[in-house]
């Protein structure tokens, strides 16, 4: 009802002023909120928020959209009373609005305001099923955009899942006309540099051409929409700080324009929002193309193709998929146990330090690896803080379940092989956490100097347990201070949405009789096998061969490798230089190692093949008694850039599979989608970067496959990846750049970190694959976690 009044009879154009406020980005998220170092970029969102209150109480017929809620909730909670009141009463009149209304349009309805979202499929069902009505983008692909703009098919029906019935997941899209910024010449931001509209008398005046732009700007742009109502977006970074520079600005033009209807102009101005914007669309009752595919990968010129931000700062992605899984056992266990969990035993702990933590991270320059080096340390010390709350309440949890006082610790440096209460303990207890709904066996690798160990179940049962030998041949941690002489392994179990409990106790210092040893490489053939699978190494070179899948009675010819690409640093055919957010390899991929030294471990606990590639890259291959898919544990960096060559480093599989260049990735976790290599389902390809234009994003799990068998790799964090040639599949694993890509960073992503990660191979039939890849992919996603206590716990 708040909605102002169209006209039927023109051509209706929609003003929407917003604020585009990056939750980080060239600073940190305090230094945007409060305006601090400000030489660096001007940008105070307090006063942003102050100015557009203040200007929307001036005048009922203005609108302001505002989505970064992690901005507004920090601005809400530092307001008298007076101030909250006064935003209530401009929601409730439609002056301003939260929550999809006009007026002041928040993101949590109605249409979402995704003003720079990169174009991922996988979100919209669960748009679609928590009320959205419409979606609207300010980036797609500059060729994607030249032919929907010949077409009219700027606006369209994006149907997110392909099995669930529409319009279940559908949901209206619209491509905004200039990114999110306003038309050229109309911006009057105090960061503008374009005139302010002088409407008196005097030799300043340019009211006539300011408004001559305006039309010819709206007939123009009404040409490439199908309907008579057009969107403007008036507004830019961190814009308003002065918000009454841009509303006096609006005010005038909107009078001046519509003052032309009387001389016969059809254009009519207005002040609306996304949601009324939305409602006119929905009375012309058309029929919009529709959409089942993404956006991605998105180039924003002929060598500019944005791949690179799907793998950009690795240790920041892991740490987020990391966060995401310990949110959910902390959400779990706050759920089950209640308020005595944030006030219990070990002091005082808060799921919500987390979570909040974890929607800054969601931030478009925040996981995607966009931002400037500290930034992306605070990004991290914020995450480090919700852990510190949630540990205390987890701890709480499992105190009050468990029935005792005794303290419990999280080793947080078990990627590193570090854990103080294990490395001096001779007995400790093990809590094994599962926030999956189905009971899971998960091994359990814990530093310790010891020798020999007893490991006793929940009932007291003995449990199979080693001490593995500390693997000198694999690439050394910077990082890592602890000292322990080897890792104790055994296999552990826990209920669904559970947890059990195992002690641990050392034993004689004599160790065991028959203590794990590493196999010469002359005592038999490279191969590791279980009930499972049976996996073979070239015995020449020291890289994988083959896999064969015993209980399918299939195998497969498997080459993997590690390689780089060379990162472009501009060239003749283009000034484009990779970075942070553009991937544009300058030269094929070269193999960083030929020839790899191995060592070999077998054990009835595991069998691991160690492989080194070179003093900065190193992989473990490793199988375990049950377990029906190659755990592949690689180590990188920090990557050697003393040749001024940035690297983009990436693990390549390559089998014969006749794919016929088609490969297949999910889409946020939630759905899979088939990719075909040089080809996009909604216009024809002009291919100028043949790697990077095949590059997608993969957030758990990328296969290829024939008609009779299916090679999957799943993995732990967001990256990018793709099958370049048929029969192979590749992802990037970690990157270390020397040229800014000059998207605005103005910082190379120079990131001399060791990282750590893992991918999980599959061989299977094809028409079974599924059956495997989606329950690990999920274990990936929200794994099981360990928690310790000293002595008897």
């Amino acid at each position: 009802q708040s909605c102002p009044p169209t006209r039927p009879d023109l051509l209706n154009v929609h003003l929407v002023p917003h604020s585009h406020d990056d939750v980080g980005w060239l600073k940190t998220v305090d230094q945007y909120y409060y305006g601090v170092r400000n030489r660096e970029q001007h940008a105070g969102v307090q006063y942003i928020l102050d100015s557009v209150v203040a200007e929307l109480g001036a005048d009922p017929a203005r609108r302001f959209v505002y989505a970064e809620v992690a901005f507004l909730s920090r601005w809400w909670g530092q307001q008298d009373k007076a101030t909250q009141s006064r935003v209530r009463d401009l929601v409730q009149h439609g002056t301003g609005a939260l929550g999809g209304s006009p007026g002041w349009e928040g993101s949590l309805g109605g249409p979402r305001w995704h003003q720079e979202g990169h174009g991922v499929r996988g979100a919209l069902e669960c748009f679609s099923g928590m009320g959205y009505d419409g979606l609207f983008l300010g980036r797609v692909d500059y060729q994607d955009k030249m032919a929907r703009e010949q077409r009219q098919e700027l606006e369209l029906l994006w149907r997110g899942s392909s099995s669930l019935d529409p319009p279940t997941a559908d949901i209206f899209t619209g491509i905004l006309p200039n990114m999110y910024n306003p038309p050229p010449g109309l911006c009057w931001d105090q960061l503008c540099s374009d005139p302010p509209l002088v409407d008196g008398d005097g030799p300043e005046r340019n009211v006539d051409e300011v408004v001559s732009s305006f039309l010819q700007a709206a007939t123009t742009q009404a040409r490439q929409y199908r309907t008579n109502h057009i969107i403007m977006t008036m507004g830019s970074d961190f814009h308003y700080e002065n918000a009454h520079l841009w509303f006096k600005n609006l005010d005038k033009l909107i009078a001046h324009v519509n003052a032309r209807q009387s001389n016969g102009s059809r254009v009519h101005a207005l002040y609306s929002t996304p949601s009324c914007y939305l409602q006119e669309l929905h009375r012309a009752n058309l029929t919009w193309p529709l959409k089942t595919d993404d956006f991605l990968p998105y180039s924003d010129g002929p060598h500019q193709v944005w791949a690179g931000f799907f793998s950009s700062r690795p240790a920041l992605k892991g740490y987020e998929r990391l966060s995401l899984g310990f949110l959910q056992i902390c959400s779990q266990l706050e759920a089950l146990v209640g308020p005595a969990a944030r006030e219990g035993p070990q002091g005082c702990g808060d799921s919500s330090v987390l979570r909040e933590a974890m929607a800054v991270a969601q931030h478009h320059d925040a996981v995607t690896g966009t931002e400037r080096q500290h930034v992306a340390n605070d990004y991290a010390r914020q995450l480090a803080g919700g852990w510190a709350s949630c540990q205390v309440l987890v701890a709480n949890a499992l105190s009050l379940l468990g029935r005792s006082k005794d303290p419990l610790v999280f080793c947080d440096a078990l990627n590193v092989s570090m854990c103080p209460l294990t490395e001096t303990s001779t007995h400790f207890t093990v809590i094994l956490y599962n926030p999956l709904a189905h009971c899971v066996s998960w091994p359990v690798r814990l530093p310790v100097n010891g020798t020999c160990y007893e490991v006793t179940d929940p009932q007291g049962h003995p449990l199979p347990s080693q001490v593995s030998p500390d693997p000198h041949r694999t690439t050394p941690c910077p990082e890592r201070a602890g000292g322990a002489q080897g890792e104790l392994l055994f296999q552990a179990f826990a209920p669904p949405l559970g947890f059990s409990t195992f002690r641990v106790q050392q034993l004689s210092q004599e160790g065991p009789l028959d203590p794990p040893k590493w196999v010469s490489e002359e005592s038999g053939p490279l191969e590791i096998q279980n009930e499972h699978l049976r996996v073979l190494f070239d015995p020449l070179t020291g890289h994988l061969r083959e896999i064969q899948n015993l209980d399918k009675g299939v195998s497969l010819p498997v080459f993997q490798n590690f390689f780089w690409y060379a990162a472009s640093a501009g060239d003749a055919t283009s000034p484009q230089a990779s970075g942070a957010y553009i991937f544009r390899p300058s030269s094929r991929p070269i193999p960083v190692a030929k020839h790899v030294s191995t060592a070999l471990l077998k054990t009835p606990l595991v069998q691991e093949v160690h492989q080194n590639f070179s003093s900065w890259c190193s992989q473990v291959v490793r199988l375990r008694p049950g377990q029906p898919f190659l755990e592949l544990e690689w180590t990188l960096g920090p990557i050697p850039v003393g040749d001024s060559v940035g690297k983009e480093v990436i693990t390549r599989f390559e089998t014969p599979l006749a794919t016929a260049g088609r490969f297949f990735t999910d889409s946020n976790g939630r759905q899979i989608l088939e990719r075909r290599r040089d080809y996009r389902p909604t216009w024809n390809l002009s291919q100028t970067e043949p790697v990077a234009g095949n590059y997608y994003p993969v957030n758990t799990r990328i296969f290829i496959q024939d008609e009779k068998l299916q090679l999957s790799v799943l993995t732990d964090r967001s990256q990018g990846g793709s099958s370049i040639q048929d029969g192979a599949l590749e992802l990037m694993v970690h990157r270390r750049l020397l040229h800014d890509d000059e998207r605005g960073v103005g910082e190379a992503l120079d990131e001399p970190l060791v990282v750590r990660g893992r991918h999980l191979v599959l061989l299977d039939p094809a028409g079974a694959a599924p059956d495997g890849h989606r329950g690990r992919a999920q274990e990936l996603v929200t794994p099981p976690h360990l928690v310790l206590a000293p002595g008897e716990g």
